[in-house]
């Protein structure tokens, strides 16, 4: 298990409760039951009250926990006969951005989602989950099929933001954003987000331009990251805590702003220990958005999109 900063008082605690089970292993004639037991406890309750009310900046680290389950945990659990379809027919395939067609619940659809990777060659391999053009171009050939062929497209955003790199710009990031995020709003199919991590920047905004979106419960969703906010704002990352505190960016404060639909809870301690869990609870939650635009007309759905971006935040405004 990976610590947080904030987690380390527990750290110790669980650590402890550890060594003794370890000690009671190597020799069989000791008892620490009681000892380990009282531990346990204790560590629960540090827990709950750790996560108990999460300020912005840490549910900004809980959201980057790198033993969060990532997209690719997401489609093995929930989706079958996953095929993946690779390249944007026009420069090269960004593995940054995982895409196929794929059944939820026996239904054909067409997933599309940011993969962070989990371990450093994979990272590495995949960009940190900061798509280029060609994956944002991936995704925009992926939704003209899905129109195509009346499949619901659902998408799952986690991303620190798009590449800045010198490539990526010289090949037209910011158009290829623009038409993802234009393609979003032009297909006549229902079109659910999840954001299972970080929602960052246009990078976000370019799966998410959706029917339903939905957030975890600990995942952020911002126009950029805290730390380049204070880096602009007040020439200091390390004022990311107040910046977090500013850009309204949990769940929680976005749900009453109208920019998202819905908050899928997260076990204790947040998804990162309770994998299943919460793969799981996003399988209910694209289920009940896929049934709530069920047998909606093209024009409706596309009415239904465009009406929701045009009046978010006005709920927010209006309080």
């Amino acid at each position: 298990m990976n610590y947080l900063e904030f987690e380390k008082p527990l750290a110790e605690i669980e650590g402890k409760a550890e060594e003794l089970r370890a000690l009671a292993r190597s020799n069989s004639g000791m008892d620490v039951t009681k000892e380990a037991e009282a531990l346990d406890r204790k560590a629960e309750a540090m827990l709950k009250d750790l996560y108990r009310d999460l300020n912005p900046w840490r549910k900004c680290q809980v959201a980057r926990h790198p033993d969060r389950p990532h997209c690719k945990d997401y489609i093995d659990a929930l989706f079958s006969e996953f095929t993946p379809l690779a390249g944007d027919r026009n420069f090269a395939d960004d593995h940054a951005v995982m895409g196929g067609i794929a059944r939820f619940n026996d239904q054909p659809v067409v997933i599309i989602g940011h993969e962070k990777g989990n371990d450093t060659k994979s990272r590495i391999e995949r960009n940190f989950g900061m798509a280029r053009p060609e994956g944002y171009r991936k995704a925009i050939r992926l939704m003209d099929m899905a129109d195509r062929f009346h499949m619901p497209v659902i998408t799952l955003v986690d991303t620190p933001g798009a590449y800045p790199g010198k490539g990526a710009e010289e090949r037209g990031q910011a158009e290829a954003i623009a038409r993802s995020t234009e393609k979003c709003l032009q297909i006549g199919v229902p079109l659910v987000s999840v954001v299972i991590g970080e929602g960052g920047s246009g990078g976000a905004v370019a799966f998410a331009t959706a029917n339903r979106v939905a957030m975890l419960e600990h995942s952020v969703y911002s126009v950029i990251s805290p730390e380049g906010c204070a880096s602009i704002l007040w020439k200091d990352a390390e004022k990311m805590r107040e910046a977090a505190e500013a850009l309204r960016l949990t769940a929680q404060d976005l749900q009453k702003l109208g920019v998202i639909d819905r908050i899928i809870k997260e076990p204790l301690g947040g998804a990162q220990r309770g994998q299943k869990e919460t793969i799981e609870a996003v399988g209910k939650g694209i289920e009940t958005m896929l049934k709530e635009l069920s047998g909606k007309k093209r024009e409706a759905l596309i009415r239904d999109r465009r009406q929701k971006f045009i009046e978010m935040g006005s709920k927010g405004l209006a309080a």
